[in-house]
Parts: C-alpha cells; structure tokens; sequence
C-alpha cells in the first residue's frame, strides 16, 4: 500500500466475526452485565472485529505517517527537540528504579533517594540556586510553583501584592501562571534589539506608548510581587541587564523569576543565581533530553534562593549521615504540588544525562547547540528576513517578510518543507515577531544534517520565486494533504460516527 494513501480508522475495517485470538469457550458461567444501562455506548460495537494481522498492519502504517526526533532533525524552536539517548532509557528501565513503588519505606529505596538528592544537588550546582524542588511533573507546573513560592514570601511578610511583570518576548505560559496564581499581569515592551525595554516605547504604527521597566516599577512599586523573564527570550536573545533587572525589583522588596526552558543555551556556562535570579524552573524533558511530546511525560524542577527554600513544596528529599529520608515536617511549605514526588523516570533520565556528560560536557553541549543555532542563521541571512539583528543564542527566528512579496507565507514554507521530509519549525511564534519561523537544532545535529536542512529552505526560497503556487498546494506528498485549518479549529470533529 502506498503511504501516500489515506489510512482507515479500525473501526472502518471492522468486519462481523474477525477475532485476534482463539479462545477456548468458558468453563463457568458467563459473567452478569451489572453497566448501568445510561454508560453503555449504543449505535456501534465499542471494540472493532479484526484479526490480529489487520491490527498490526494498521499500527504498522500508522506509525510510518508519523515523523519523530529519531527520523531527522526536528527544528522546533523552544521546544528544545534534541536526541534521547538510549542509555537514559536503559537506565531507566533497570528494576530498582522501574519497580519501585512510591509508597515504599524510605529505608527500603534508599538509591532511589540517593539519586533524587544527587539531582537536586547537580541542578543546584548548575543554576547557582540553593535549593530544588523535583515534584513539578512539567515546565507549567514549575512556573506556577515558582510563582506561589513568590506569593508565599510575599504573604509570610504580610503583604498581599497583584502585580507580575511579563515581557512580550516571554513564553506564552507565563501569563497563564500568574493569573492561575491569582495575579495581575503587566506587560514589558520589548526594544529594537529584542531585550526589554527600561523606556517606554512608542508603537511608530499607532503612536501609542509602552510603559516600560522603569516607569511601571516607579507607577506601581510596591503592588509588583515579581517579574517572569525567559531568559534566553523567546528571539533568541540574551537579556543583558538581567542582574540591573533584578536590582531594581530587589529595591521593591520584589523578586525575580526566570523561565529556564532555554537553560540548554546557559547550561555549563551562566549560572542565573550568579546574576539575581531568585526562582526559576528547568524542563529536564528538554535541555537534560529525555522524551517529550505527545503531552508527555515531562518533568520541571525549581531551583530558588535560601530566601524562598522553606516554602518548597514537601516532601524534600535531605541526607542525614549516610542516609537520605523524605522531610515532610515543612509547616511553610506551600503543600504538594504533584502526587508522590514527580514524574521519578524523568529524574532517572536526566540523571544518566548528567553522569554521562560531566561538567565539562554539559558546557560542550550548550556550545554545540548555540553553534548550530548560528550557522543556520549565518546561512539563511538574507534569504530569509531576520527582523532582530542582534547576536542570538540557541535559536534563531526568521519570518516570511521577502517571500510575502510573491505571496508566500510562514505556513505555505512550513507546508512545503514537509514534502522534503523535513519537520517544519516552530511557525507564527513568538508574537512579537510577524510571521515567525523559529528555528532550533539543538546540539544533536551534525553538519550534514544542518546543511541539507538549509538547502532545503534555500530551494523553498527559490520555489516562492519561480513558482509560488508550488507552495500554495504544499503538501503534495504526504498522506494528507493541506487542511483547511480554519474550519478545523473552529469546527473539530472529534468523534467517529458510523456512517
């Protein structure tokens, strides 16, 4: 069957009488349906009749529809889509840590304790940050414990402020974890070279003024609780005055978060400790490399200052002697965050990531990775607009502006680079940025890979040129070919009926 022909649902295929296996007929009597009748599907069998070859055809086919890290490079911009090494799965894997039960007396898992403590003390060393927290299963639910550690200082002070500063080139979470932690977000304006601004800024199109750092703080002062800053920001782009930033909101007894899913363009090289940051998460499912997508699984420690370490949320994981124990005497504590304590494979993985590297090649890492980033920039200069000159670190965002002149957009070069096999990057963010292509390789890219990628989008740029209508009805290759992902968005169709 070509793969380019579409695939049925198992329901469709479905044929009366098909059964996967024999089994022989019951020697007691037949169980009593005790569903209540208001559970039960009606209109079509809830399980599909086929034999077990059709299944395994069906997931066969399936599977090869699917793009993975594992087929090719995988350039979508902050989500840091880097290998999996297949020691961390073996790791993981072994069965005093797959076992395990997380309900089992401290003395009896002892190495799976002493593996939590190892962690948290490697990610302390690499953030320059006093304590860590491992229960956060992913990136969001760091920042919204990071962001109640900041409103449980504020409180145990007898102060009740409503305001996060957020700057427009921060990740999209940021503004949805203050509100959840019940604050009011004001936004940062960005400057020409991409970092925030202190001024304010005024919109040249509508001439309308932005507050910047410096007026908000001096407006609202005392009523800012914090500021959450993505650092590396979502263009790429170093925050410079990070440590002035964090002076000015320490003169308003405030504090300052950072968004540490970018930590993979500082790791081994820039503490965020060392430059005032007072709480910020890391997404060891993107920087420490262990599988994401799908929704899941993820894992998103917090680091923070000794200010906020007794707010942690418990249990914490302490080493008495020889011995390590959950401390769950934390009457400051903020409470549990996550059942038992994280998403432990993740930890494991990371672990192995870490053990495996070592200091020195955790840095080479992050080198690699900014390396990468910048080739492809070097390359595509020109070819594509590049709205923010400034040096960039591990990502590098573009946007359709030179292909807008033939009538191309970020979504039809997105749609055509899947008919060269590649993966499209990251498209339409951040917002910032009009018609933004953003473009991450990460370190696990070799040259070979990185120039076939950048022929790949210089033979795109050429196609807009010559024959824009190419792109236009890109994808023409794949098993589906362009949706009309208005309709899509607006009316989804989420249920099979059987016709």
């Amino acid at each position: 069957m070509s793969l380019r022909t579409r695939e049925p649902l198992s329901f469709e295929r479905s044929v009366p009488g098909k059964v996967g296996m024999d089994l022989p007929k019951l020697d007691v009597p037949a169980a009593r349906d005790t569903r209540p009748a208001h559970l039960k599907r009606s209109g079509f069998d809830a399980i599909p009749s086929l034999c077990e070859v059709d299944v395994v055809r069906h997931f066969t086919r399936l599977s090869k529809w699917n793009y993975g890290v594992d087929d090719g490079m995988y350039p979508l911009g902050s989500c840091t889509m880097k290998h999996n090494p297949r020691l961390n799965e073996k790791t993981a894997a072994l069965p005093g840590f797959a076992e395990s039960h997380p309900m089992t007396a401290d003395a009896h898992v002892q190495g799976n304790l002493a593996l939590f403590y190892t962690m948290q003390e490697w990610l302390k060393e690499i953030t320059g940050l006093q304590a860590v927290t491992l229960h956060p299963s992913a990136g969001a639910a760091g920042e919204l414990t990071g962001v109640m550690l900041i409103r449980q200082y504020h409180l145990a002070h007898g102060r009740k402020r409503r305001v996060i500063l957020i700057p427009d080139s921060g990740h999209g979470t940021n503004p949805a974890t203050s509100a959840m932690a019940g604050y009011e977000v004001v936004e940062l304006p960005s400057r020409e070279d991409g970092s925030i601004s202190f001024e304010d800024v005024t919109d040249p199109a509508t001439g309308k003024v932005r507050k910047g750092l410096l007026t908000l703080v001096k407006e609202l002062g005392s009523e800012i609780a914090g500021a959450m800053i993505t650092n590396p920001n979502t263009v790429g782009v170093f925050e410079y005055r990070i440590q002035e930033i964090s002076e000015i909101l320490h003169g308003i007894d405030a504090l300052l978060y950072m968004d540490g899913a970018n930590m993979n363009a500082l790791m081994g090289v820039a503490r965020p400790g060392d430059f005032g940051v007072d709480v910020m998460h890391l997404n060891l499912h993107k920087t420490f490399s262990t599988p994401h997508g799908g929704g899941g699984p993820g894992s998103g420690p917090v680091a923070c200052s000794a200010a906020l370490e007794r707010f942690l949320p418990r249990p914490v994981v302490v080493k008495e002697g020889e011995k390590y124990r959950f401390d769950w005497n934390r009457p400051d504590s903020i409470g549990k965050v996550h059942a038992f304590y994280g998403n432990y494979a993740m930890v494991v993985r990371a672990m192995t990531f870490c053990l495996s590297h070592g200091g020195d090649g955790l840095k080479a890492a992050t080198m690699r990775a900014i390396v990468n980033a910048n080739y492809i920039r070097r390359q595509l200069e020109g070819t594509y607009h590049l709205q923010y000159t400034t040096p960039t670190l591990h990502e590098i965002v573009f946007d359709d502006h030179i292909q807008n002149g033939n009538d191309i957009t970020t979504l039809d070069i997105a749609k055509r680079l899947l008919d060269y096999g590649f993966h499209p990057p990251t498209i339409y963010f951040p917002l910032v940025i009009h018609g933004a292509l953003m473009i991450e390789p990460t370190e696990s890219e070799s040259k070979e890979e990185l120039d076939a990628f950048v022929d790949t989008m210089k033979k795109i740029a050429q196609e807009a040129k010559d024959n824009p209508e190419i792109l236009h009805q890109a994808p023409t290759t794949t098993p589906v070919r362009r949706l009309d992902e208005t309709a899509a968005a607006r009316k989804p169709v989420l249920r099979w009926v059987k016709a």
